[in-house]
């Protein structure tokens, strides 16, 4: 054995030395001393670790195209080296023991750092490098930036992501006239292809804190989102620019905040998010109405739950459930004739069309019932969102 092979029999046994050094210990101390065999010679190894410097300079090569200001290191071993080791664990009967992958993985690593000029990250890494030690292969497995901002909209003809068309599922048919999308654009291609265009990336996933209908408005503070951008070339972009360029470009139609960077962690954070929201409600009533009745809604819905069976309009794509939602404020804010316009505070996830109009009885109570006279929403707008983000 080579004197890494040999070190690695015993690497647990104490620290502050290298596998390397441990083994020439012990072949110093053994009655079979002598030199350490040389590159082949090594029944386990093979001379691998010879190569340890080569298998550095071609990670750095392929280093190059991004930017990053960590890594870290896989190798890929040869079954029959793999096999070596594990039968000279069983015929030593060592226990304190390291695999030849670990000690390779960190060997490349201390080379790199030396060459790169950073440190190996074993937590999120920007760049992880998997070393194929028999073909002298690197492939590259670049970590995603993530830019985090809160968006409004402004138009309501479309939707928060790319809506793909049913029938053919992005391809072109006549249905979608060969656009492969039910809609021109949506918020994630008027954001998405921007950021990852400054970052040189190879495509976007959008996250959203929830969605609002297409027909609805999205006001106030802005819904809060997260950008990946996939296989970054670029990490340090000017997020300034950035927001400009989107709000520039959406010609008025969305506009975006307090761009920066973040992590997958919050896009984690943001998809399990039940922040209240509140709603501008415009609403038609069949016949006028009263006065009274209109104040009864304050005195039912506020602070009070409400039950809520998947509506009509989305059961095709979700499972019919019974959902218990609370009414946190309602106000009147201004009555004219038959038509109103009511704000309601509401849990995440509410439906507030449907807490207009009743859906049929699937919502109960609703303002439908309270009132007495069947409605129907002409407007929705979402003027805030309660999370605790900025």
């Amino acid at each position: 054995m080579c004197n890494h092979c040999l070190g690695r029999l015993f690497a647990t046994v104490s620290t502050g030395l290298s596998n390397a050094q441990r083994g020439a210990i012990v072949r110093f101390i053994s009655a079979h001393g002598g030199r350490p065999p040389i590159d082949d010679e090594c029944a386990i190894c093979r001379g691998l670790f010879s190569e340890v410097d080569k298998f550095a300079i071609l990670a750095s090569r392929a280093s190059q195209p991004f930017e990053h200001s960590n890594f870290l290191v896989g190798s890929k071993i040869d079954v029959d080296i793999i096999e070596a080791e594990e039968q000279a664990w069983v015929d030593t009967g060592a226990h304190e023991t390291e695999s030849i992958k670990s000690e390779m993985n960190r060997e490349i690593g201390k080379s790199l750092e030396s060459s790169l000029g950073i440190p190996v990250e074993f937590g999120s890494p920007d760049l992880v490098f998997l070393i194929d030690t028999m073909f002298d292969r690197v492939t590259t497995d670049v970590a995603p930036l993530f830019v985090y901002g809160r968006y409004r909209k402004y138009s309501r003809k479309i939707p928060q992501t790319r809506w793909l068309c049913r029938d053919c599922r992005g391809k072109g048919c006549p249905r979608c006239d060969g656009k492969g999308k039910m809609y021109d654009s949506s918020v994630q291609e008027l954001i998405g292809p921007i950021v990852v265009r400054h970052a040189e990336g190879e495509g976007e996933f959008f996250h959203g804190m929830g969605r609002e209908d297409i027909d609805a408005l999205m006001l106030g503070n802005g819904r809060p989102f997260v950008v990946e951008v996939r296989r970054p070339r670029k990490r340090s972009i000017d997020l300034e620019a950035v927001e400009q360029e989107i709000n520039d470009s959406a010609e008025g139609a969305v506009d975006v905040t307090g761009l920066r960077r973040s992590s997958r962690d919050e896009v984690r954070g943001i998809k399990e998010a039940s922040s209240p929201k509140t709603y501008r409600v415009r609403v038609r009533f069949q016949t006028d109405i009263d006065h009274r009745k209109l104040n009864d809604i304050v005195r039912v819905l506020a602070e009070k739950p409400i039950c809520q069976l998947t509506p009509n309009r989305v059961a095709h794509r979700r499972a019919n459930l019974e959902r218990t939602r609370t009414v946190r404020s309602v106000e009147i804010e201004t009555v004219n004739g038959r038509d109103a316009v009511i704000v309601v505070e509401a849990d995440s996830g509410t439906y507030i069309k449907e807490l207009m109009h009743g859906d049929d009885g699937r919502t109960k109570p609703s303002v439908a019932e309270i009132v007495g006279v069947p409605c129907e929403v002409t407007e929705l707008d979402v003027i805030w969102v309660g999370d605790k983000g900025v």
